[in-house]
């Protein structure tokens, strides 16, 4: 296995795992790469940032599969505009929605931030 390539490979996969394992295979990667550089041998700690990346992967896609599914009320105004405000909450840092009292701001946003990845 060449390292450089394997090192290149784990690194492309750090955004889809959580930050704490992401940052603890960063500063292994840069170590194993620098041992690389110098000749030394590097598989051992290569399988060990590996099999961690893989770790936090399936930790992550459990999550995800077990996050709970929001079920939203058509009655409610701020129902028909919630492919769009999710999508903002996506895309924007801080959102600002306002509508009547009574709009379903307050049940159905938290719904909707959910939706959008975040919580």
């Amino acid at each position: 296995m060449d390292p450089h390539a394997a090192i290149r490979e784990a690194r492309a996969s750090l955004g889809l795992i959580t930050a704490a394992d992401a940052a603890w295979c960063r500063q292994r990667l840069a170590s194993i790469q620098r041992r690389a550089g110098r000749g030394k041998p590097v598989d051992r700690l290569l399988r060990q940032v590996l099999e961690r990346i893989e770790q936090s992967r399936s930790r992550v896609e459990r999550r995800a599969a077990d996050a709970p599914r929001p079920s939203f009320d058509g009655a409610l105004p701020i129902t028909a505009h919630g492919d769009e405000i999710v999508e903002t909450i996506r895309r924007q840092q801080v959102v600002v929605v306002a509508g009547e009292t009574g709009s379903g701001k307050t049940t159905q946003l938290p719904k909707f931030c959910l939706q959008a990845g975040r919580g």
